[in-house]
C-alpha cells in the first residue's frame, strides 16, 4: 500500500484540529447557556461570560504567530491543544462562580490563540501552492463541521448527563488529538527547527510547482532561512493596505460567525421558543453547510487560479464579493422568517457563503507573504478576536435593552440590529477587499 505523503496526513490533522476547537467553542455556549438560564444569569451577563473567551483569545494571536515562526508551528500546536484540554478538564461549569469562569475561559482564549497561526505556519511550509486554496479551505472547514457535530449531538448530552459533561469529552476530545499530533507530526526536512521556508508563489511558478508536486515533501528548499535569522518586516505589514483589507474581512467575518455561533441556542430558545433538543438534526445545518461551501471555494478557487481562467488576484476578489454580499442578505432578513426552517435556512445562506467567502480572503494571507503567514495571520486574527468580544459582548446589551422595551425576546424587533450590523459590516468589507487587495505576493 503506498505510503500517504506527509502533507497530506498534515492537512488532514490540522482539519481535525479545527473541528475539535469549534466543538468546544459551541460546547461551551451550548453548556453555558443552559446553565446560566437555570440559574436565572440575565442576557448582558451571559454575553460578558461568552465574550471572555476572546480577550485571552486577541491577546494571543501576533505572539501565536511569533512563537511560531521561532520555534515552529508543530510544536506551539501541541503545547496549546495541552493546555486548554487540561483547563476543560479541571474547570468546573458554575454559573454562579463568576471570576472561576472568566479565569478559565480567558486561559482557553489564549490557549487556542496560538492555534490558527500554528495551522498557517505549518501548512505554508508544508503545501505547495497549487494546492494551497483547497488544503487551508479543508482545514479551515473543520471548524464548521465541528460546530454542527457540538450542535447535533451537545444538547442531547447535557440533557442527559448534565452541563458539566461537555467540558469532560471536550477535554477527552483534546487529549486524543494531541497525541495524535505527537505521534504523526512532523517538521519539514529542511526546516526541522520550524523555521517557516515557505514554498513559491503560486502566481508566479504555477506550472513548475505541477512538476515539482511529487517531490514536495522534501522540501529542499535552495535558501532556506533558520527561524532564528529570519527578520519580520513589521512595519511593512502594519502599514500595508492588502493586509488591512484581509483584516477588516477577518473582523467582518468572525463578528458574524461568532455572533451567530454565540446567540443562535439564545435566538432559538428565546426569540422562536424552540427546544434545541426537540429541533433534531436541523439546527446543525448552517454550520454543516460552511463545512460544504468551505471546501466548495477552495476547489473553484485552485481551479480558477491553476486553469488560468482568473488570476489570483481576480479570483481571491470574486469569492470574497460573491461571498459577503449573499451573506450580507440572509443576516439581514433571518429576523422575518418566524419558524424554525426559516431561520436555519437564513443562517445556513449566511454561513454558507460567509465561507465561500474564505477562499477570498483567508487564503489571501499566503498569496501575499508566504514566509510570514503565521505572523499576517495573527494580525488579521487579532482583528477576528476582537469582532467576537465586541460582537458577542454588544449583542447581550442590546437583547437586554430589547428586553426591557417590549417585556421579552419574542418579538422580531428585538433581533433586527443584532442580525443588521454583521449584514451592513459584510457590505462594507466586500468594498474594501476590492479596492485594496491583491493576490501578488509582496513580500519577500
Amino acid at each position: 500500500m503506498k505510503k500517504l505523503p506527509v502533507r497530506y496526513l498534515i492537512v488532514l490533522l490540522t482539519f481535525i484540529c479545527t473541528s475539535v476547537c469549534y466543538i468546544e467553542r459551541v460546547g461551551f455556549s451550548i453548556a453555558y447557556t443552559v446553565a446560566a438560564d437555570a440559574a436565572a444569569v440575565n442576557q448582558s451577563t451571559k454575553g460578558t461570560i461568552l465574550s471572555t473567551f476572546y480577550y485571552g483569545y486577541a491577546c494571543s494571536q501576533v505572539p501565536g504567530g511569533w512563537a511560531a515562526q521561532k520555534i515552529g508551528g508543530r510544536r506551539v500546536l501541541l503545547l496549546s491543544f495541552v493546555l486548554w484540554s487540561l483547563t476543560c478538564a479541571l474547570v468546573p461549569l458554575d454559573p454562579n462562580r463568576v471570576f472561576l469562569l472568566v479565569v478559565a475561559r480567558l486561559l482557553v482564549g489564549v490557549a487556542q490563540g496560538f492555534i490558527f497561526p500554528s495551522i498557517h505556519t505549518v501548512l505554508a511550509q508544508w503545501v505547495p501552492p497549487h494546492e494551497r486554496s483547497r488544503s487551508v479551505s479543508l482545514t479551515t472547514s473543520g471548524m464548521y463541521l465541528g460546530a454542527a457535530m457540538g450542535m447535533l449531538l451537545l444538547p442531547s448530552l447535557v440533557k442527559f448527563r448534565g452541563p458539566q459533561s461537555v467540558f469532560v469529552a471536550e477535554a477527552a476530545l483534546g487529549g486524543f488529538w494531541s497525541l495524535l499530533w505527537f505521534r504523526y507530526a512532523s517538521d519539514p526536512k529542511a526546516t526541522a527547527s520550524g523555521a517557516g521556508e515557505t514554498l513559491l508563489p503560486v502566481n508566479k511558478k504555477v506550472d513548475a510547482d505541477r512538476k515539482k508536486g511529487s517531490s514536495l515533501d522534501s522540501h529542499s528548499h535552495s535558501h532556506s532561512h533558520s527561524a532564528g535569522r529570519m527578520r519580520i518586516p513589521w512595519l511593512k505589514i502594519m502599514t500595508s493596505l492588502p493586509v488591512w483589507a484581509i483584516v477588516v474581512n477577518n473582523f467582518t467575518f468572525h463578528y458574524a460567525l461568532y455572533v451567530l455561533m454565540n446567540w443562535l441556542p439564545t435566538y432559538f430558545e428565546l426569540g422562536l421558543k424552540l427546544s434545541l433538543h426537540d429541533m433534531g438534526s436541523s439546527k446543525m445545518m448552517p454550520y454543516l453547510n460552511m463545512f460544504l461551501f468551505s471546501n466548495i471555494g477552495g476547489v473553484v478557487a485552485d481551479y480558477l487560479i491553476t486553469g488560468r481562467i482568473m488570476s489570483v488576484t481576480r479570483t481571491r476578489k470574486f469569492l470574497n464579493t460573491v461571498g459577503f454580499l449573499v451573506a450580507s442578505l440572509a443576516l439581514m432578513v433571518i429576523p422575518s422568517f418566524r419558524t424554525s426552517g426559516g431561520a436555519v435556512f437564513c443562517s445556513s445562506v449566511a454561513l454558507g457563503f460567509l465561507a465561500l467567502g474564505r477562499a477570498g480572503f483567508a487564503v489571501n494571507h499566503m498569496d501575499i507573504a508566504p514566509r510570514y503567514a503565521g505572523i499576517v495571520m495573527g494580525v488579521s486574527n487579532t482583528a477576528g478576536t476582537l469582532a467576537g468580544i465586541v460582537g458577542v459582548d454588544l449583542t447581550g446589551k442590546l437583547l437586554e435593552a430589547a428586553k426591557v422595551a417590549n417585556s421579552d425576546l419574542s418579538s422580531p424587533e428585538s433581533w433586527r440590529a443584532v442580525f443588521f450590523i454583521p449584514g451592513f459590516l459584510c457590505i462594507f468589507s466586500s468594498f474594501v477587499f476590492l479596492l485594496f487587495s491583491t493576490g501578488e505576493r509582496i513580500f519577500d
